[in-house]
């Protein structure tokens, strides 16, 4: 049998509802599974408790020194389970992709419903993504997440729902497999995988999401505060208006990274509408068109990039030759 640590960083999965306090972190899951007669057969398991803490409380720099974790520990390992809480899963999951130098397979996975509940799902998914991370076909297809018995990207996978258990989804691709009772099965691959092998973390990137009649202040505020890059969810095809595009040309001439993403659920951004605000536009005046990376994960792959390169001219050539072609 294959050799895996759980990791625990708390969530959901580790929660359960205490009188008046509502649901609050317990304890009392790591004991629990060092006990958990369903892992075997599965896999030789052992259990580290290393955060306990709601995933809202999760910060870059958490996710980055839980993605070094993983790399140290692997190395006595077979793979890597890793129980977190929903609500920034996807972000720690990309984080990890991102950094991780390991070919090993690593699966994040998380419940909907906390331990009081009726019909709880996180047993479930814990056995499903050990059995993931110990099968042979999950080698070098970079970190999963195994939720509902479906495998997913970290890159991706998005929290769709605020509290159905078939929450996570991959908009527009589907699941890379499922977890069947026999077997894991894969459906297709991966194409678009990135490496970004950084020993540290620049956090100075900020995310604005386009709403209608959207001004410079928030822009203004980014540039006046320090930041390196400026990520913008952006309206379809990566569109915005007009009345914003002196704030934006004020961050390009201060040599701050501006990258367009689309605040839609799916599709790409491109260089398509040519009025004043279009994506070509935006374009041309040397904004950055992040392909169909949502924003919060264009965010932290420019942390990384930053951390790495600490070089705005360098992050801009490795962030436009890394993304899928316009």
């Amino acid at each position: 049998m294959k050799n895996i640590l759980l990791i625990m960083t708390g969530g959901t999965i580790s929660m359960k509802s205490v009188g008046n306090l509502g649901v609050v972190p317990t304890s009392e899951l790591a004991d629990f599974l060092t006990q958990f007669p369903q892992l075997e057969g599965v896999a030789n398991v052992d259990v580290m408790d290393y955060l306990n803490v709601p995933s809202p409380y999760m910060t870059p720099e958490m996710m980055f020194g839980l993605a070094k974790l993983i790399d140290t520990k692997i190395l006595g390992y077979d793979g890597i389970v890793v129980t977190h809480g929903t609500d920034t899963l996807e972000e720690s999951a990309f984080m990890a992709d991102l950094v991780l130098t390991t070919r090993k397979p690593v699966v994040f996975t998380a419940a909907m419903r906390s331990g009081s509940d009726l019909g709880l799902d996180g047993p479930r998914n814990i056995i499903g993504s050990v059995r993931v991370a110990s099968n042979h076909e999950s080698f070098d297809k970079g970190v999963f997440v195994v939720m509902n018995d479906e495998i997913h990207t970290a890159r991706d996978v998005v929290k769709s729902d605020s509290g159905k258990v078939d929450a996570f989804t991959s908009p527009g691709l589907g699941p890379l497999g499922i977890v069947d009772p026999d077997c894991i099965v894969y459906h297709r691959d991966s194409l678009y995988r990135e490496n970004v092998w950084t020993e540290a973390l620049d956090t100075r990137v900020d995310l604005i999401k386009a709403v209608c009649g959207l001004d410079g202040r928030y822009i203004n505020c980014s540039i006046d505060s320090g930041a390196r890059a400026i990520v913008i969810e952006a309206f379809g095809r990566g569109n915005l208006p007009e009345e914003i595009l002196p704030h934006i040309k004020r961050a390009l001439d201060k040599n701050i990274l501006v990258v367009i993403t689309s605040r839609t659920h799916t599709g790409r951004v491109l260089p398509e509408y040519g009025y004043k605000g279009g994506g070509k536009h935006l374009r041309d005046m040397g904004a950055i068109l992040a392909g169909d990376l949502k924003g919060i994960k264009v965010r932290l792959k420019l942390m990384a990039l930053f951390g790495k390169y600490d070089d705005a001219d360098t992050v801009r050539r490795f962030f436009s030759q890394s993304q899928i072609p316009e």
